[in-house]
C-alpha cells in the first residue's frame, strides 16, 4: 500500500498542511500558521525540510515530526530555494542602499539546512536569475556574476573556476553525477546570431566546447534537460515578433546532446510554442505549439514526430512523475479543458474541466493532481481541487471571502511510490460546489425550433472549404509564376548545383516517376555536400540524407535495368 500524500496551502490567513488522498483534512503534527504576512514557502527536493517566511522571520522545519529546527530573525527575504539534495537553503532579499550603507549589504544568504547556520552571504542585486545553480550531487556550486559563471568550493566558498570569456547571459548545469556539462547562452550582437555552448566541466576554452548551436531572434533562453542529463532542449524567445505574426513574440526550439549532436526541432504548424517538457522516461519530449487550436506532438531523440494528439484549445502539458500519463490542458484565456492520455497506448483515459486554473501540479503518487485558482492572478473564486487521473473530482476547498496564494505537494524521495497501473476505469467523484457554465451555444428565440447550422471555426478541425475551379486555376497560375521567377533569380546569381549522376528513362510511367524522384534527392544531396565543403555544419537530418546516397544509387540502378 502506498504511503499518504500531503500538500501545503498558503493564503491570506496563513499556512496550513493538509493530507492528500485518501485521508484529506489537516495534518495534526503541523501547527498551522495564522498570519497575514506569510510571503513564501518551499519543500526541499526530498521533502525532508520545509521553510517559510512570516513577516521578518524565516522558519526552517524538518518534516519527520514537523519541529522547527531554526528561526532566523530580522530578514526581509522574498525568495527561498533548497539545493538538489536539501543540504543547503538559499534566501534572497531586495538589495538596499542607504546613507548608513552606501555600498549595500549582502542580500543572498546560504544556510545549512540541518541547523540553519549561516555559511556565506553574497551581493545579488537583481531579482531575476538570483538563484545559485548546483550540480545534482551538490559537488558544483555556481553563480552568474555580471557575465561570468563563477564556481565555488563549499568549505570556504573560495572561487575554484570560472567562465569569463563568452559574455554569458544565462546558463544551466546538467543533472548528471560525476561528469558535469555546462550550457551557456551568449547573446548575439545586432546582425549576429546568439550561441549556445556546451562544455564538459572544467574544460572551458572555446575549442574545447562539446557542441555549439547558433540561433537568431533570441532575447532569452529556457533550458530543458532530460533527467539523465544526456540531452537538452533550448527554447529561444523574443519578446516581440517584428513580423507581427504573433502576440506572444517568436519562439524556436533547438536540441543538443552531450555527444555533440545538434538540431533544430521543426514543427508542422506555424505559431507560438506554448510549452515543452521531457518525459520522465527520457527517450521523448512533448511540445504544445501552433496558432489555436494548438497541436501537441511527441518527438523522439532524433527530433522526429512519433505521435500527434491533434488540434485542440490547449497551451499546457504536464507529465506525471513516472511518465505514463500525459496531461494536456488549456488555461489562461482558454476554458480550462483537461485531457489525460496513456503515453504507452496513446489512448484518452480521462477528461475534466477546471476553469480559471492558475496552478496545476501532479502528486508524487502519479495518480492524482491538484488545480488551484490563486491570487493575485485572480482574486475571485479562489480555491483548490484534487482530481484522479480518470477525470474524477475527489476533493475541493473553496475560499469564498479569503485569498489563496499557493498550493504545493510535499515532495518525496525517489522510489517512495510505485508506478501506477493505468486503466480506463472511471473513479467515483464528487459534484463541484460551483456549477459548471453551460457549454451549449446561445440560440435566439427565432432559431430555437429550427435545425442547427453547422459551421467550422478552425481549419484544423475539419479542413478548409473547397475552393471553386476558377480560384484553383488562378492559384495554380500564381504558384507557377512565382516558381519561375524564383528559378530565374537563382539561375542568374548562382548556377544550380546538381548531382553528376545521369539518369535514363525506361518508358514505364511508374518507373520513370520513381527515377525522377531519386534524381531530385541526389541533387539535394549534392547541394548539401557542397555546403559541407564550404564549412557549414549540417544538422542531424541533413547528415542522414547524405548517408543515404549509396542506397539511392543502388535503387536507381535497379530501376534503370
Amino acid at each position: 500500500m502506498n504511503p499518504s500524500t500531503a500538500f501545503a496551502v498558503r493564503g491570506s490567513l496563513g499556512i496550513n498542511l493538509c493530507w492528500g488522498p485518501p485521508k484529506f483534512g489537516s495534518n495534526e503534527l503541523f501547527n498551522n500558521v495564522l498570519s497575514k504576512s506569510c510571503r513564501f514557502m518551499v519543500f526541499s527536493p526530498s521533502g525532508d525540510y520545509f521553510a517559510y517566511i512570516n513577516g521578518t522571520t524565516l522558519y526552517l522545519l524538518q518534516t519527520k515530526n514537523w519541529e522547527i529546527i531554526a528561526t532566523i530573525e530580522n530578514t526581509k527575504c522574498y525568495h527561498l530555494s533548497f539545493s538538489p539534495k536539501g543540504t543547503y537553503l538559499c534566501s534572497w532579499e531586495p538589495f538596499i542602499v542607504n546613507s548608513t550603507n552606501p555600498q549595500g549589504l549582502p542580500n543572498l544568504h546560504i544556510y545549512k539546512s540541518e541547523n540553519g547556520k549561516l555559511l556565506k552571504s553574497f551581493v545579488q542585486k537583481k531579482q531575476i536569475k538570483w538563484e545559485p545553480l548546483w550540480s545534482s550531487d551538490e559537488t558544483l556550486f555556481s553563480r552568474l556574476v555580471n557575465s561570468d559563471v563563477i564556481f565555488y568550493d563549499l568549505e570556504n566558498f573560495n572561487v575554484v573556476n570560472k567562465i569569463h570569456t563568452y559574455k554569458v547571459v544565462s546558463y544551466s548545469i546538467s543533472p548528471t553525477i560525476g561528469t558535469y556539462y555546462i550550457l551557456c547562452h551568449t547573446q548575439g550582437s545586432p546582425g549576429q546570431p546568439s550561441i549556445g555552448r556546451l562544455f564538459n566541466y572544467p574544460l572551458f576554452e572555446n575549442q574545447q566546447s562539446v557542441a555549439n548551436k547558433s540561433f537568431f531572434q533570441c532575447d532569452k533562453v529556457e533550458f530543458y534537460w532530460n533527467s539523465k542529463g544526456s540531452h537538452v532542449l533550448l527554447l529561444t524567445m523574443t519578446e516581440v515578433d517584428k513580423t507581427g505574426g504573433s502576440y506572444y513574440g517568436k519562439q524556436g526550439l533547438h536540441f543538443i546532446s552531450t555527444s555533440g549532436e545538434t538540431a533544430m526541432v521543426t514543427m508542422n504548424k506555424e505559431g507560438p510554442i506554448y510549452n515543452v517538457e521531457w518525459s520522465p522516461k527520457n527517450t521523448e519530449f512533448c511540445v504544445v505549439y501552433g496558432f489555436m487550436p494548438a497541436r501537441a506532438s511527441i518527438f523522439n531523440l532524433k527530433c522526429e514526430i512519433i505521435h500527434e494528439f491533434g488540434a485542440s484549445p490547449r497551451n499546457s502539458l504536464y507529465y506525471n512523475t513516472f511518465g505514463n500519463i500525459l496531461l494536456l490542458a488549456g488555461f489562461g484565456n482558454l476554458r480550462g479543458h483537461i485531457e489525460l492520455w496513456d503515453t504507452n497506448s496513446k489512448k484518452l483515459i480521462g477528461k475534466c474541466e477546471a476553469p480559471d486554473t492558475t496552478v496545476l501540479q501532479w502528486s508524487p503518487d502519479g495518480t492524482h493532481f491538484i488545480t488551484a485558482t490563486t491570487a493575485p492572478r485572480l482574486r475571485i473564486g479562489n480555491g483548490y481541487k484534487v482530481w484522479h487521473y480518470s477525470g474524477a473530482l475527489i476533493h475541493e476547498q473553496i475560499y469564498p471571502s479569503d485569498e489563496l496564494y499557493e498550493v504545493s505537494w510535499q515532495t518525496v524521495p525517489k522510489g517512495t511510490f510505485k508506478e501506477p497501473t493505468v486503466t480506463s476505469q472511471k473513479v467515483e467523484g464528487i459534484v463541484p460546489s460551483i456549477p459548471q457554465p453551460s457549454k451549449e451555444a446561445y440560440r435566439p428565440p427565432s432559431a430555437r425550433n429550427r435545425p442547427p447550422v453547422q459551421f467550422n471555426l478552425h481549419d484544423d478541425e475539419s479542413g478548409p472549404a473547397k475552393p471553386s475551379k476558377a480560384a484553383l486555376k488562378q492559384k495554380k497560375k500564381r504558384e507557377n509564376k512565382k516558381a519561375r521567377n524564383l528559378e530565374e533569380k537563382e539561375t542568374s546569381t548562382n548556377p544550380p548545383i546538381t548531382s553528376n549522376v545521369t539518369v535514363v528513362l525506361t518508358g514505364d510511367e511508374e518507373k520513370d516517376k520513381k527515377i525522377k524522384n531519386i534524381k531530385k534527392k541526389l541533387d539535394a544531396i549534392a547541394k548539401l555536400k557542397d555546403q559541407q565543403a564550404q564549412g557549414k555544419t549540417l544538422e542531424i537530418n541533413q547528415i542522414a540524407k547524405v548517408k543515404a546516397e549509396e542506397e539511392l544509387l543502388t535503387e536507381l540502378n535497379k530501376l534503370q535495368m
